[in-house]
């Protein structure tokens, strides 16, 4: 089921949530950072070991200090938006399969996905909330 909320990402009681992050992984601005922040310290570390990622992929690691708000962060690294020519919009829906098949593998029932690429990635929202509904 897919329920639409407009609430703060830290007052939800879920198994994961999602960082719209950047390929790197690491802390960065928007929700990126704030989830950074909030988690703390070990996260950055522990991303620093997992890599670089590619445009719409997805990889898991343990909440740190968001437990017990949720166990997991789903880090799903979705495309800059150019001009719309580029497969920007293909890439965000890979980004949403991604996410999708990481939370099938560990057996999450429940997360939040806040805005994909909206932010400093500039992908227009209304676009974009259609892809991740789809």
């Amino acid at each position: 089921m897919i329920k639409v909320v407009q609430q703060n990402l830290f007052s939800l009681n879920v198994d994961a949530i999602v960082n719209s992050a950047n390929v790197s992984l690491l802390a960065g601005s928007g929700i990126c950072g704030v989830i950074h922040k909030n988690a703390g310290k070990e996260l950055e570390k522990y991303c620093k070991t997992i890599g670089k990622q590619d445009y719409g992929s997805a990889v898991i690691t343990p909440s740190f200090n968001l437990s017990p708000l949720c166990k997991y962060i789903i880090h799903a690294c979705g495309p800059r938006y150019l001009d719309g020519q580029r497969g920007e919009a293909e890439l965000l829906e890979l980004t949403h399969q991604s996410i999708i098949k990481v939370a099938i593998a560990n057996n999450l029932k429940s997360i939040v996905i806040p805005p994909i690429s909206t932010g400093v990635y500039r992908f227009p929202v209304e676009q974009a909330a259609q892809i991740s509904i789809q």
